[in-house]
């Protein structure tokens, strides 16, 4: 969702710097919301089923100037989901998780059978940024 695996939608590049280091591109907007979120006090975690390393999803993270507190990918989510024999592609209550923001639809319907809160956005709405901000006014 912050990271595009296509050209799904508009993204910033890191400087010439970070990206001889591999980082990638993140989608415009992800700084606002990334200073909404510290602003209200909310902590930041990445939770991504891509087996990008956490080093590599910090390093990208931090070419940005983005410190999110944890990153979980999808070795330390599966390690937890079979600790824990749980089935779903993402549980977000396991780690503490209060909202998890998505684009798969799937993972909405696994917080409806589930019991976690999910917003969905879709990698076209260029309005993410404050879709985010209503839903969390809501809640």
């Amino acid at each position: 969702m912050l990271i595009p695996y296509s050209n799904e939608f508009g993204v910033v590049y890191p400087n010439k710097f970070f990206r001889l280091l591999g980082a990638e591109p993140i989608r415009i907007g992800t700084q606002e919301l990334f200073e909404f979120l510290e602003a209200k006090n909310h902590e930041i975690w990445i939770y991504t089923t891509s087996y990008r390393s956490v080093v590599h999803l910090k390093k990208t993270l931090l070419a940005h100037g983005l410190k999110p507190r944890k990153f979980i990918n999808e070795h330390i989510n599966q390690k937890v989901l079979k600790k824990h024999n749980c089935r779903t592609s993402k549980t977000p209550a396991l780690f503490g998780i209060d909202i998890h923001i998505d684009d798969s639809i799937g993972v909405n319907k696994e917080g409806e059978q589930h019991g976690f809160k999910t917003l969905i956005i879709q990698p076209d709405d260029i309005d993410w940024v404050n879709r985010i901000k209503d839903y969390l006014a809501m809640v």
